[in-house]
């Protein structure tokens, strides 16, 4: 058995979650926050079995596409800031998934 932990973006969530469950996988959501954009994300655990492995990250690949996002830029270390300082939007590409896959020796469900 494996459990995936897919670290998404919150748009993706929804739709992701409701295309898991639409292929028979469940999964437990948790919410949380990106370090660099500081946004929300959500990271989402589902555990599946060795042979339904490759289903369930194909449904987290066909849902979770990256895109390019204007942003703020970070504020400077420390978060100090002169008068000279003037954040200015940034490209970065958000979206795709960050996802860890660790073998499970035992699944106990009470």
């Amino acid at each position: 058995m494996k459990l995936i932990i897919a670290i998404v973006q919150d748009e993706d969530s929804n739709r992701l979650i409701g295309k898991l469950m639409d292929a028979g996988f469940g999964a437990t959501k948790l919410a949380t926050t990106g370090g660099f954009l500081r946004a929300g994300n959500t990271t989402l655990l589902v555990g599946v079995e060795d042979d339904k492995f490759n289903d369930a990250m194909s449904v987290i690949e066909k849902v979770c596409k990256s895109r390019k996002q204007l942003a703020a830029s970070p504020a400077p270390v420390g978060g100090v800031t002169s008068g000279a300082y003037t954040p200015y939007p940034i490209e970065v590409t958000v979206g795709g998934a960050t996802v860890f896959v660790l073998t499970v020796d035992q699944f106990i469900k009470i």
